[in-house]
């Protein structure tokens, strides 16, 4: 049986410009290709998901309109449930516009329209859903409010809760009493905490959060926990897009910790999962099969403490 997720989330269509650089502000490129290609972090996460082995019900809000029915038809594509996605009859379906460098760097920009509208009561009405479940997996692009409210429910039905805090912004004790993981990448964490490193997971945990695992990119992650702190090495790759490599670890870490697997194995696989995405152009398109992850870790090494380019969300 595979392990139930359930994701909370935003959905957006990515509007992609590949370019020898990103431009600075003021300034206009001329020459780069154009593709789209389904996006936002919650619909990112519960395609990782689901291709990284979970059944995976995905919990959103998008627009009636044509960016809205191809996201839910690709969600359908790759088995996810479906039921608890509401059309939105006033707002538009999110985009993101994404500037992609040739070394593999990104900038984003994020309009997002029904995502705004995700409330409490979708939340409610998805109770059903929460039964049963092994972990549910959160970002910051819906409303705090429904973040909130999910994490309740969540704690009601004794389900394991991963928050990833982006785009960050400042989180309430209540919230995270609730969360059982926390994700930030590096850049988060300073936001979060005003720390860094070993001093920012530190602080996640004295205000409640069980676990915290800091995204380092390429070099891995970092696990700070009651038993401690250490390092779970990443892998090398040649990076051609690293947009929704965070989304990409957190819901292949979320099959692999509903699997049962140790917490260290669990990280390792979603970074397998991760490096494999970032040599593909695109969000959802860029998310490895479960067959993919498992034949990476088979022919890659981590590498280690090596210093690295790194790897963004």
């Amino acid at each position: 049986m595979k392990p139930r997720i359930l994701v909370l989330g935003s959905s957006n269509t990515d509007m992609i410009i590949k370019l020898d650089r990103i431009p600075r502000p003021g300034e206009t490129i001329l020459g780069g290709a154009f593709v789209t290609a389904a996006g936002g972090k919650g619909a990112n996460q519960a395609v990782g998901a689901a291709r990284a082995g979970g059944q995976v019900t995905f919990i959103a809000r998008v627009g009636q309109d044509m960016f809205g029915e191809q996201a839910v038809a690709g969600f359908v594509r790759d088995g996810i449930n479906v039921k608890h996605i509401s059309r939105d009859k006033t707002s538009p379906s999110g985009v993101a516009l994404i500037f992609v460098a040739k070394d593999g760097e990104n900038s984003i920009a994020v309009a997002g329209g029904a995502n705004a509208k995700l409330s409490p009561a979708d939340v409610r009405k998805a109770k059903a859903a929460f039964t049963g479940a092994s972990v549910l997996v959160m970002q910051l692009e819906t409303p705090l409010e429904t973040v909130q409210a999910a994490a309740d429910l969540a704690a009601k039905a004794g389900v394991r809760v991963i928050l990833n805090p982006a785009p960050a912004q400042p989180l309430p004790d209540a919230l995270l009493k609730r969360i059982s993981i926390i994700t930030p990448n590096e850049t988060e964490a300073e936001l979060l905490t005003g720390r860094t490193g070993e001093a920012a997971a530190a602080k996640l945990r004295a205000r409640g959060v069980a676990t915290v695992i800091l995204t380092l990119g390429a070099r891995g992650a970092l696990i700070a926990d009651a038993s401690g702190t250490r390092l779970v090495p990443g892998f090398k790759v040649k990076a051609v897009d690293t947009t929704a490599a965070g989304d990409i670890f957190n819901g292949s870490v979320a099959v692999a910790l509903a699997e049962g697997k140790p917490l260290e194995e669990a990280v390792r696989f979603a970074n397998a999962a991760a490096a494999i995405s970032v040599t593909r152009l695109g969000a959802q398109p860029s998310a490895p099969t479960r067959r993919e992850i498992e034949r990476f870790l088979k022919t890659h090494r981590s590498i280690g403490n090596q210093p690295v380019s790194q790897v963004s969300d």
